[in-house]
């Protein structure tokens, strides 16, 4: 059944509307993982609950209790559930989202404000959360808008989950999903779940994912003196930290990708040709990457080679070293403290519980082969476990009707290389379903600057999401 036509001229109509209030919401710099934003992050909870409230929805605001972080303990934003509909005839879909962001600064090297939306020449929407995910949130409400003001009922019955941790590892949502999927809680009845929180395989091909990697994320700190130290007095003369660490480091991974610590790599069995397959058939090139990436840096020419090394194999990636003179000029110091940054993306039958104890019994070995006299602390900040759906089910089936009605395509069957924790709990603990519906495209730039949304993303991704609804309420079980 397709979506009414008034439904896709009621959503060109007020296009620029949903753009303002697009707008409205990236203005609200929701960062989880700074303890200085909780109060914007606890802000956008209630901003968001408003919106649903306008458009009929239930909802209540659901305390997660409190986290730990940089020496404060402070309160985890709230989950907003929310349901509209109760007809036991129509099939019940739940709808995951965030409205937490990753960090941002003007001086990380953003062409504009990130917490302004900036609207391109060319149609992009530029500014942090834009596609990740407040964009795909708003789609949602753009939805439940029209069927609102025209007293249109909805095709199902929806409840909502959206969390404010989503990048900072879903603290304490594991935990809610999984009483609120018993007999009697308030997820009872959900026949299957759907979330926008990725993104197509290019910028010309709308995509329906069916995998994810998992993550498991590690802090590794050495530290030494009391105090940092002059190098002109102190250099050849003591176990620098900054030396073990950058070995460390460097005994993680190596420049094409391959994971060096033993027993990791060796989890994962070796594709064989029918998935080969599969990678072959879908629409990407090796000029899509490097478009993304912004620079011809792939690590192969093989397409099929790249593509699993982004959906299907693991990879191991630096991120960062705290503790380290990074301003400008030339300060000659040895730092009393270093901790890097990295992480290990999983794919099936990896998992955290697997992995863990083989990274941290590596890194300990690594480290007494130095014969330092420095001290070394490995940290686990948080994980989750990768995950696959069948591609067959009638969700998947829904879908794929959606999308060849709004975007006249066949839609790419993607695996993705991110990890949104909360899939493989929805998935075990509800027993349904689980369809990762994408809005936004290739090159988003999520999670890093200049992250945009491009119009007509926005706007026929509103599209594909009501439609979506309705072909899952003619859809046979």
């Amino acid at each position: 059944m397709a979506a009414p036509p008034q439904f896709l001229k009621f959503v060109d109509h007020n296009a620029d509307a949903f753009i303002h209030r697009l707008a409205d919401a990236v203005a609200i710099p929701s960062i989880s993982g700074d303890a200085a934003r909780r109060g914007d992050v606890i802000r956008m909870a209630h901003w968001l609950e408003a919106q649903l409230k306008a458009y009929g929805v239930d909802t209540k605001l659901v305390d997660l209790g409190t986290q730990d972080i940089e020496g404060q303990t402070l309160p985890l934003p709230p989950a907003i559930l929310g349901e509209i509909g109760d007809d036991k005839s129509k099939k019940t879909v739940l709808i995951y989202g965030h409205f937490d962001v990753q960090p941002a600064n003007l001086s990380d090297g953003w062409d504009t404000d990130p917490f302004k939306l900036t609207i391109a020449p060319d149609g992009r929407l530029i500014a942090r959360g834009s596609s990740d995910d407040k964009g795909p949130i708003l789609g949602w409400l753009n939805v439940l808008q029209y069927h609102a003001q025209n007293n249109v009922p909805l095709p199902v019955n929806l409840k909502f989950c959206f969390e404010g941790m989503e990048e900072s590892g879903s603290e304490g949502l594991d935990e809610l999903v999984q009483n609120e999927s018993k007999k009697g809680g308030y997820f009872e009845g959900v026949d299957c779940v759907c979330i926008s929180d990725n993104y197509w395989l290019n910028t010309r091909t709308p995509a329906l994912t069916y995998g994810l990697r998992g993550l498991t994320y590690f802090k590794i700190t050495v530290s030494g003196p009391t105090r940092d130290l002059h190098s002109g007095v102190f250099g050849r003369t003591v176990h620098e930290p900054m030396t073990d660490l950058i070995h460390l480091m460097s005994r993680l991974v190596d420049n094409r990708g391959n994971i060096l610590i033993p027993g990791v790599e060796e989890m994962v069995s070796p594709p064989d040709e029918q998935e080969k397959a599969i990678y072959t058939s879908l629409d990407y090139s090796i000029a899509d990457i490097e478009e993304s990436a912004g620079a011809p840096i792939a690590l192969s020419a093989d397409k099929v080679e790249v593509l699993m090394g982004r959906m299907r194999h693991p990879s191991l990636s630096l991120h960062g070293i705290e503790g380290a003179f990074s301003g400008v000029g030339a300060k000659t110091v040895i730092p009393a403290k270093v901790s890097g940054k990295f992480s290990i993306r999983l794919v099936p039958p990896q998992t955290p519980e697997k992995v863990d104890p083989l990274v941290e019994k590596y890194i300990k070995a690594e480290f007494d082969k130095l014969g330092s006299k420095n001290k070394l602390v490995i940290e686990n900040l948080h994980g989750g476990k990768p995950w696959v759906a069948d591609v067959d089910h009638w969700n998947f089936e829904a879908a794929k009707k959606a999308t060849r009605a709004v975007y006249k395509q066949e839609p790419d069957l993607t695996r993705e290389g991110g990890s949104i924790p909360v899939t493989l709990t929805f998935a075990e603990s509800l027993g349904v379903n689980v369809l990762l519906l994408p809005m936004g495209r290739g090159d988003d730039g999520a999670h890093s600057t200049n992250e945009k949304l491009d119009r007509s993303n926005f706007i026929e991704g509103t599209k594909l999401l009501g439609s979506y609804l309705y072909e899952l309420a003619a859809i046979s079980k």
